[in-house]
C-alpha cells in the first residue's frame, strides 16, 4: 500500500507538468495559425503584386497558407480542450494530427527556400514581358505600377528601358509611367523626377528576403508541431500509467 501510494503520487505532478507544459504549447501554436492566417491574407493582399511577375506563380499559394492557418487556430482551440479533459485516445489523436502539420509546415519552409532559388530568372524574363504588355494587361501594368512606386524604382535594369518598349500602345516614346517619378505631377521626361534604379535587383532582393523569411518562421514552427505531438504523447501515456497504477 505505502509502495503504490508513493507511485501515484510520482505520476500525478507528472501528470500536472506535462499538462503545463502542453497547455502552453496549444497557447503558442494557436498564435501560430494566427500568424499563418495574416501572412496569408498579406500575401493575398500586398505580396501577390510581385508574384504575378513571376512566370512560375501559383495563385492558390495566399489560399493554402489562410486554410492552414485557420485549421492551426481549430486544431490549437481543440488541443487546450483534449489537455484539460486527459483524454489519453484524443491526446494521441492530437498527437498524430500535429504529426500532420509539421510535415505540411516542413514541406512549406522546403519549398519556400527552393523557390527563392528560382526567383532571380523568373523575376528576369518576368518583368521583360510585363513591360511589353504594359499598355494590353491591366493586372500587369498595376503590378508594375505598385513595384515601381513601391521600391522607388524604374524599368527593369535602369530607367531608359522604357523606352526601349511601346509601352503606350501608340509608338516608342522618350518617356516613362508617371509611377517611375519621384514626385507627382510629372510628364515623364524629366531625369531629375524619375527613379534611377532598375527593380530587378531590388525586387528580387526584396521576395527573397521574404521568402526566407517565410521558410525560417515555417521551419521554427513546424519544429513547434514535432515538440508538441511527444508532449501529447507523453502526457497520454502518462495518464494511462496513473489509471493503472490507480487500478492495480
Amino acid at each position: 500500500m505505502p509502495g503504490r501510494i508513493g507511485s501515484n503520487l510520482q505520476s500525478t505532478p507528472a501528470v500536472t507538468c506535462i499538462k503545463l507544459l502542453l497547455t502552453t504549447f496549444n497557447l503558442i501554436f494557436w498564435v501560430s495559425g494566427v500568424a499563418i492566417l495574416g501572412l496569408g491574407l498579406w500575401m493575398k493582399m500586398e505580396l501577390y503584386m510581385y508574384m504575378e511577375l513571376t512566370t512560375v506563380y501559383f495563385d492558390a499559394a495566399p489560399y493554402i497558407l489562410i486554410g492552414v492557418g485557420s485549421g492551426i487556430i481549430v486544431i490549437g482551440s481543440l488541443g487546450c480542450l483534449c489537455t484539460v479533459k486527459g483524454h489519453s485516445c484524443l491526446l494521441y489523436l492530437y498527437s498524430l494530427i500535429l504529426l500532420l502539420v509539421f510535415i505540411v509546415e516542413l514541406s512549406t519552409a522546403v519549398s519556400a527556400f527552393v523557390y527563392r532559388a528560382k526567383l532571380e530568372d523568373r523575376f528576369s524574363s518576368g518583368l521583360s514581358t510585363a513591360m511589353v504588355d504594359y499598355h494590353t494587361d491591366v493586372e500587369k501594368r498595376h503590378a508594375v505600377d505598385g513595384i515601381q512606386a513601391g521600391l522607388k524604382c524604374c524599368g527593369k535594369d535602369k530607367y531608359e528601358d522604357w523606352f526601349q518598349v511601346d509601352w503606350t500602345g501608340s509608338g516608342l516614346m522618350e518617356k516613362v509611367p508617371s509611377s517611375c517619378c519621384i514626385q507627382k505631377p510629372c510628364n515623364g521626361t524629366d531625369d531629375k523626377n524619375i527613379f534611377q534604379e532598375g527593380c530587378f535587383v531590388k525586387l528580387s532582393t526584396f521576395m527573397q528576403s521574404n521568402f526566407t523569411l517565410i521558410g525560417g518562421v515555417a521551419i521554427g514552427f513546424a519544429f513547434l508541431q514535432l515538440f508538441g505531438a511527444l508532449m501529447s504523447c507523453c502526457l497520454a501515456k502518462n495518464i494511462n500509467k496513473a489509471k493503472y497504477e490507480q487500478m492495480a
